[in-house]
């Protein structure tokens, strides 16, 4: 039996609201699908670098994050043009930014790592 899981969109908005209630500003750069849309994640670290995290679930099913650009903090650019071509394969993709100088993940679920 599946869980049952938050639509995206109250997901987010719920996200962002902890990020500004914790004075981490947090934008919602493109709404994808309502329901079910993947969430990424761009965490700008205000030095010109940028974190970019993708939506993953782990072995158990519980929710995290994988680093989806490079292994670490990319240049802003990079960071940028990977999120432009990942809304051209998927249209359903959520984008959200949120400002943050250690570039630590702001919303629940542990980083996932390969390996």
């Amino acid at each position: 039996m599946s869980e049952a899981r938050l639509p995206t969109d109250i997901w987010v908005m719920a996200q962002v609201r902890r990020c500004h209630a914790e004075g981490r500003p947090a934008f919602v750069l493109r709404k994808g699908e309502r329901t079910g849309g993947l969430v990424l994640l761009k965490v700008n670290r205000l030095d010109g670098t940028a974190l970019v995290l993708t939506q993953q679930r782990d072995l158990d099913g519980r929710l995290g994050w994988m680093v989806a650009a490079g292994k670490g903090p990319v240049p802003e650019a990079e960071a940028d043009a990977y999120l432009e071509r990942a809304t051209r394969r998927d249209p359903d993709l959520w984008l959200v930014e949120v400002e943050d100088p250690k570039g630590e993940p702001p919303f629940e679920g542990p980083l996932i790592t390969l390996g």
